[in-house]
């Protein structure tokens, strides 16, 4: 099994990278491979409703999204991190997950759905708990068990030096990573003794109209 987690900050190695990488040691040490999906500092475009995606995939292929949606078909589990910019994460990783997560409705096969998820924030102070909110919403609307911890899913730190000085804040990295572990081996299982994944309803759409 796999986790694919992305790194939605333009620092390769900064504080957000620090985050996710003692989450996936906490992986291997349970038996789990993991990936680090670097965003990095290119731009990457906003969603333009343009409905394309409805045709198969994104309309842009000057990023990483659509490569991401194909990558994220064999994952089975994922970890979302940014850096907390004004309470928020950071744009290019709310334009990442837009395009997506949107994306991915219209997909043969939905790379999301009843895969298990975590988001994890890193700020010098405040505004996690608000960043960390805004991340889980994308979970909740696809239907994606989300993995918790021993405390809110965030580091402090101005550097990867600080962060690594949070005591707390990478004990509970660690745990994500021992409970997303967890949550993967009885999703596996289950399957294994017959038990079969949900079936959605998704024919209705409500519309008013005056």
């Amino acid at each position: 099994m796999k986790v694919l987690m992305v790194n939605g900050s333009s620092n390769l190695k900064g504080c957000t990278f620090t985050a996710l990488t003692e989450v996936g040691m906490a992986l291997e040490k349970q038996g789990i491979d993991y990936e680090i999906f670097q965003l990095g500092p290119r731009p990457i475009r906003d969603c333009i409703g343009c409905g394309k995606c409805h045709e198969g995939k994104c309309i842009f292929n000057d990023d990483d999204v659509n490569r991401f949606v194909e990558m994220a078909q064999e994952a089975d589990g994922f970890i979302f991190g940014s850096p907390v910019y004004y309470a928020h994460p950071s744009g290019r990783l709310l334009s990442f997950l837009d395009r997506v997560f949107y994306c991915s409705t219209t997909a043969a096969k939905h790379p999301f759905n009843f895969k298990p998820a975590a988001a994890v924030v890193s700020a010098r102070r405040g505004g996690t708990t608000a960043s960390f909110d805004v991340i889980n919403k994308y979970f909740t609307i696809a239907m994606m068990p989300i993995v918790a911890s021993s405390y809110w899913n965030m580091v402090h730190g101005n550097s990867p030096d600080e962060v690594k000085q949070d005591a707390e804040g990478l004990q509970t990295m660690r745990n994500i990573g021992v409970n997303m572990a967890w949550m993967l081996k009885n999703i596996e299982a289950g399957k294994n003794s017959g038990i079969p994944m949900p079936e959605v309803e998704r024919t209705q759409r409500t519309n008013f109209i005056r």
